[in-house]
């Protein structure tokens, strides 16, 4: 009997850990600096990526849902870089999904477009009048950088088509970039006039709106971190950012954020989860 009793009890824990472990969810994080973290300490040891190890959104999520995290964001990343070797050796992300994969984040665009470089373009270090408007420059003849946007939806659109595909059984969360600048800038704090701030995060906005849309269309959810953003843009006091300015005033990359907006940003996303069903966790 006491053998018996030992089987039993033995099975039953087995039976138990067994249910335990397809319990966890698998959680995959796609996506380009904005989601990688870089410089953010601490740093994966794969520096090529500069993706934070503990500190990125990923991360955060991940450790409030009790996920188990594959976590293939790449500093640089363009959609392209989903199917393709980023630098000629960075394993393409897609290869991270799998029919087991549970939870996908993405975060893409911005290098496809080029806001950052848009970005850098439209420093002035002198008021207006003396210098040049990036606005001015970008939108004569039609808005060049709203029509790499355009452009980009559909390439986005076939890429959410295709993780859905690898990851059939997987929630997908796209999310959006954050507010990087308030109305009307905050010159000279940020060496950026007026009207071209507006212009820029016009520019993140139009960007962020249409991963949305393209992500509705196929019944994926949209996180909006620009809502949770505004107030801690880089206009904000240092000790308030969640985005770091041209200058970063915390170890971060200029225009990316910083630790405190990525804690954020991941409870954001982990909520977005929690909200939609029940953990697995």
């Amino acid at each position: 009997m006491r053998i018996l009793a030992g089987v039993a009890a033995l099975a039953m824990l087995v039976a138990g850990t067994s249910t335990a472990q397809a319990d966890v969810v698998e959680y995959v994080a796609m996506g380009d600096s904005a989601a990688a973290g870089p410089l953010i300490p601490n740093q994966d040891p794969a520096l090529w990526c500069l993706r934070s190890s503990n500190n990125n959104y990923p991360q955060v999520a991940a450790k409030i849902l009790k996920a188990k995290l594959t976590d293939v964001t790449c500093s640089g990343a363009t959609t392209d870089d989903f199917a393709g070797r980023q630098f000629g050796f960075v394993k393409p992300q897609y290869e991270a999904l799998s029919k087991s994969t549970d939870l996908v984040s993405i975060t893409i665009g911005g290098n496809d477009v080029g806001l950052v470089q848009t970005a850098l373009g439209c420093i002035n270090l002198l008021p207006e009048p003396i210098g040049l408007s990036c606005k001015d420059r970008l939108t004569a003849g039609g808005d060049q950088v709203a029509a790499k946007i355009a452009q980009w939806a559909p390439e986005f659109g076939a890429a959410l088509d295709e993780v859905k595909r690898r990851a059939p059984h997987a929630k997908i969360l796209v999310t959006g970039y954050g507010t990087y600048v308030r109305p009307g800038g905050c010159y000279p704090v940020q060496p950026i006039w007026a009207r071209d701030a507006d212009y820029i995060q016009g520019s993140v906005n139009l960007l962020s709106a249409t991963a949305k849309a393209e992500a509705e269309k196929r019944g994926a959810s949209y996180v909006d971190l620009a809502a949770v953003s505004v107030g801690h843009d880089t206009c904000a006091k240092p000790s308030e950012r969640y985005l770091e300015g041209l200058i970063p005033t915390t170890i971060a990359a200029p225009l990316h954020p910083n630790a405190a907006g990525m804690k954020v940003f991941g409870a954001t996303v982990a909520r977005a989860v929690q909200q939609a069903q029940p953990s697995k966790a």
